[in-house]
């Protein structure tokens, strides 16, 4: 069997490293308790899980939380500090990131169009950027199974605002396996299988990969 030769990845119309950032709002202690719509360990695991794909792939990152310089807030939970430690954080007060002026320059200096957002809740700090960004010509992908609300109406009522303004869902395996793509990229199946196994995602993989080949 042979694959076929790359498509450009800068223009793929699949989520790519080269075509691609992540977004990460809110995910700290208040915000993580208030969680209603999905258990909150798995929304751990999975950001987290979201969080380290981003880093084995290169992605840019941008990073944001809300009055934490105030002191209303605390940092981000300390399972996705560990991971986003050499990122820096863009600190704001606007419910809505993209109402803040260094959150977006941050989001433009990517150079990047197709944006991979998560953020809690996913009826405000989710939707608002979501909607805006969508408007300014970005494409949205949600990781849906990374995100929630403080209600399974409410976080479904976000996401299904966010796609009626032409925003997409994804998960977490799925995004998993779109950076990845092909198994013959052998330089990033470690970390592919690394982020499967730390997410509990390996039932569906009829694949076994030898870390000492």
């Amino acid at each position: 069997m042979t694959s076929e030769a790359r498509r450009d990845p800068a223009k793929d119309r699949l989520l790519t490293p080269e075509n691609s950032a992540l977004v990460v709002i809110d995910y700290q202690p208040v915000q993580v308790n208030s969680i209603a719509s999905m258990d909150r360990q798995l929304l751990i695991n999975n950001i987290v899980g979201t969080a380290k794909a981003a880093v084995a792939y290169d992605l840019p990152i941008v990073h944001s939380t809300v009055n934490v310089e105030t002191g209303l807030n605390k940092p981000p939970i300390p399972q996705l500090r560990k991971v986003l430690e050499s990122y820096p954080t863009y600190d704001r007060t606007t419910i809505n990131s993209w109402e803040d002026v260094e959150f977006r320059k941050a989001v433009e200096a990517t150079g990047r169009k197709k944006l991979i957002m998560t953020a809690l809740w996913t009826k405000a700090c989710l939707t608002f950027p979501a909607i805006d960004a969508l408007a300014e010509g970005y494409e949205v992908y949600v990781v849906a199974d990374a995100v929630g609300g403080t209600s399974v109406a409410a976080h479904e009522a976000g996401l299904r605002r966010i796609e009626q303004a032409g925003g997409k869902m994804i998960s977490v395996p799925q995004l998993f396996c779109e950076l990845q793509r092909d198994w013959d990229r052998k330089e990033t199946v470690p970390a592919f299988m690394d982020l499967f196994i730390s997410t509990g995602g390996t039932a569906g993989i009829q694949f076994s990969y030898d870390k000492t080949e």
